[in-house]
């Protein structure tokens, strides 16, 4: 095996936590590809394969050097056709492009209100001064200052899940009877939430709680392989 992914982590190297590095864990759990984790924290981030990138996850896979997990997502879907299909074809590409715009304009932000204080706390100290001036500028406050809006963030999140529970009702994941890379798009910013915030943001009885635990028990339980905060 000569596959790497580097991984989002805060003081506890064991425990990745970024979003976008959970939705290239389960496309490539969900491929069957081993893989090599390397953690690194924010302020590591630019000396990744003598500064290839200012983001993660990237994904080097023997000569090549891949970054953003959608990219990542359709690298592997060419690269390893025989494997089970991320996509199940072009129009569930195009669909994911659509999930991915809805829960990076939608989820992210919200959540992102919700467990700030969270996140910046599982970090180690050098990473949390970086954290503190990047998102302050950001957002343009203070970081207990936008905690503040994420109370209110937090009532009324279940509301942004609605066109998720919705369809959730129907069928047992985003893709259908089984998941696709669409699943690990919404996937990866609940898992965030998860493993850095010991907040609740799926009530019991939610279908997207239901929906999110069967994605928790997928390939084995790569999703579980982090402990909830």
């Amino acid at each position: 095996m000569n596959r790497t992914l580097y991984a989002l982590c805060g003081a506890d190297r064991s425990r990745p936590f970024s979003p976008h590095v959970w939705k290239t864990m389960l496309s490539l759990a969900h491929k069957g590809l081993d893989y090599d984790t390397r953690a690194v924290g924010f302020t590591e981030i630019p000396a990744i394969e003598n500064g290839a990138t200012a983001l993660v996850p990237v994904l080097r896979d023997g000569d090549r050097l891949i970054r953003d997990s959608f990219d990542i997502a359709l690298y592997l879907e060419k690269t390893y056709p025989d494997k089970p299909s991320l996509f199940g074809g072009e129009g569930g590409q195009a669909m994911a492009r659509f999930i991915e715009s809805w829960s990076q304009l939608t989820l992210h932000p919200a959540l992102a209100r919700i467990i700030l204080m969270d996140i910046h706390d599982s970090l180690a100290p050098v990473d949390q001064a970086f954290f503190r001036t990047s998102r302050e500028h950001r957002f343009g406050m203070s970081l207990e200052a936008v905690a503040q809006t994420g109370i209110e963030e937090q009532k009324t999140f279940a509301a942004k899940l609605e066109p998720l529970r919705t369809t959730l009702k129907r069928q047992p994941f985003i893709g259908g009877e089984t998941p696709l890379f669409s699943d690990y798009v919404v996937f990866g910013p609940l898992q965030w939430a998860r493993v850095v915030s010991p907040k609740r943001i799926l009530e019991p009885g939610d279908p997207v709680r239901d929906w999110f635990e069967r994605c928790l028990d997928l390939h084995d339980g790569a999703g579980r392989s982090v402990t909830a905060a």
